[in-house]
């Protein structure tokens, strides 16, 4: 099945402590329903220190949130559903609310 929320688009959330924050999704982890947003869902992680990070300390870093709390953003920055078309013999997303192809 196609998805409907891709890496690079542009999403609002819908519930939770960022409700109403829009973010780029930068990963889509499929397996797990689940997608990260840029800027959304903060969360601290107490890194202990490593070759690669010799300071460890408290880091900041985005943590998943289900797909189904996100929504794509129109070209308004509303929060719409996704439709599938046939345009020509390509298969395509459209916003349902304006019908703009995402």
């Amino acid at each position: 099945m196609a998805a409907k929320i891709k890496s690079g688009d542009t999403v609002v959330v819908l519930t939770g402590k960022d409700k109403g924050r829009t973010g780029k999704v930068t990963k889509v982890l499929v397996d797990t329903n689940r997608v990260i947003v840029e800027g959304v869902n903060i969360v601290q992680r107490h890194t202990r220190p490593t070759q690669m990070d010799p300071q460890g300390g408290i880091k900041n870093k985005e943590a998943s949130i289900h797909v189904s709390n996100a929504a794509i953003a129109d070209s308004k920055g509303k929060a719409t559903r996704v439709g599938f078309r046939m345009e020509g013999d390509k298969k395509v997303r459209f916003a349902k609310t304006t019908g703009d192809v995402i």
